[in-house]
């Protein structure tokens, strides 16, 4: 057994990881970076990337689909085989992280492959070698998919993230196991491509964490394309006789597929990395960070595991923190207040800040608007594939926006207006008065200021 010494030990190469050691390493510290599996993590390997570049390619076919009606007539045949080869070739490198691993090295990092476990204050075990720190831990594992304990679901060849991303041979139906924001997107984009889809979310609507106006308007775009949705009931039994799945619903309901995607959530391991040597809760689901992203004094925590956020726009702002703070420089906390998020369906739906409801659970005096996007002028001339809307959440004692929802075509970019002035603060009046483009989507956020 060897035993190394270093500055900073990173756990976990995704993109906070990653960050928070290529920042250090340039700094000139050193750096030893671990990972399990691939440096970068889920994001632009099963995660973001990929599946935005199925996402294009998805959309593509359905606006060729708008074009009767708007400018004559067209019609597309689907083929996976060019979004399965761009997926491999220029997204993951077949799943290949050569470069991201030199990217780090080249910023002075050392980069070590395997699974680290802390076994004391500052110390990490990787098989048979350790690592010591003089400055502390970062830990930055992530996610993986969570697989609910539903009786026979185990023991079948569910997909989840990583298989869907990797596949190169499209079912003839797929069951979406779960109405958040990865099985959203995913599931209508395999819908797209002629898979027969079908939906089932416990809870009563899509996008369970969003406005309940998301929810719906997604069901009903996706009952529109075709997409069979069940909603209000969790999965009582799974069951698959080596060439299909069988999905039984609290009510007897059966649903059945070619393939399984279990897309109901995220899990850590926190037992697994070892936190509890250094008297740290291994029960929990996440790490508690202060304001410097530190769980103790030699610990700091970043992204997922974090418990703030799933997002890799959150982790790598995390990672600005916590480097910063381990190099000694002032730290801007960050304004969780104002956190963002897309789901990249059609119609997107970008959301700021809180809902409604908890904005009211808050105690807050709330005031919201709320205006469709068809009935906006952009929406209007827009016409074919203009479902969506813009909700906005006021808090009445400081006339200022605590929340905001954009659904409707590019509506995470209108989203940007909409963050901008959650996280500053920024008065009604003075929203009001801006000079907005005619005709632009983000327009309608000045419509909807008018049904206040």
């Amino acid at each position: 057994m060897a035993e190394h010494h270093t500055d900073v030990i990173i756990i976990g190469m995704g993109p906070a990881g990653e960050s928070v050691g290529g920042q250090l390493g340039e700094a000139g510290l050193n750096v030893v970076g671990i990972e399990a599996s691939l440096v970068g993590g889920e994001c632009p390997y099963w995660g973001c990337v990929p599946s935005k570049m199925m996402i294009r390619a998805a959309n593509a076919l359905a606006e060729a689909g708008r074009v009767d009606g708007l400018a004559g007539t067209a019609t597309a045949t689907p083929n996976w085989a060019p979004v399965a080869r761009r997926i491999r070739e220029q997204a993951t490198d077949t799943w290949d992280d050569t470069v991201a691993v030199d990217r780090f090295v080249g910023k002075g990092g050392t980069f070590v492959r395997g699974r680290g476990v802390i076994t004391g204050p500052n110390t990490v075990a990787v098989g048979d070698d350790t690592y010591v720190a003089s400055k502390g831990i970062v830990v930055a594992t992530g996610t993986l998919a969570a697989v609910p304990p539903i009786p026979g679901l185990a023991d079948t060849p569910y997909w989840t993230n990583h298989e869907i991303i990797e596949n190169e041979d499209l079912p003839g139906s797929l069951i979406v196991l779960g109405g958040g924001a990865i099985g959203a997107e995913l599931g209508q984009v395999m819908s797209r491509f002629g898979v027969q889809v079908k939906f089932i979310e416990g809870t009563d609507r899509l996008l369970p964490r969003n406005e309940p106006e998301a929810g719906d308007v997604l069901a009903e775009v996706f009952r529109a394309e075709g997409i069979e949705v069940h909603v209000g009931q969790f999965a009582s039994e799974v069951s698959h006789d080596g060439g299909s799945f069988t999905v039984t619903l609290a009510d007897g309901t059966v649903v059945t597929g070619d393939k399984l995607l279990v897309a109901t959530g995220r899990q850590t391991f926190l037992k697994e990395l070892g936190v509890a040597s250094i008297g740290v809760d291994d029960a929990a689901m996440f790490l508690d960070t202060d304001d410097n992203m530190q769980v103790q004094d030699g610990l700091w925590a970043v992204g997922d595991i974090a418990g703030e956020g799933m997002f890799t726009h959150l982790g790598t702002r995390q990672a600005d923190v916590a480097a910063a703070h381990i190099l000694g420089n002032d730290v801007e906390p960050l304004n969780l207040d104002a956190l963002s998020a897309v789901t990249f369906t059609d119609p997107e739906v970008g959301a700021v800040g809180i809902t409604e409801a908890e904005a009211k659970e808050a105690g807050l005096n709330v005031k919201t608007a709320f205006k469709l996007v068809g009935h906006t002028a952009r929406g209007w001339l827009h016409q074919s594939g203009n479902e969506g809307f813009i909700k906005l959440v006021v808090d009445t004692d400081r006339d200022i926006l605590v929340g905001a929802t954009s659904v409707g075509p590019h509506g995470g970019e209108v989203l940007g207006l909409l963050s901008l002035a959650v996280h500053a603060q920024i008065p009604i009046p003075t929203i009001r008065s801006m000079i907005f483009a005619y005709p632009t989507f983000h327009k309608g956020i000045e419509d909807t200021l008018n049904e206040l």
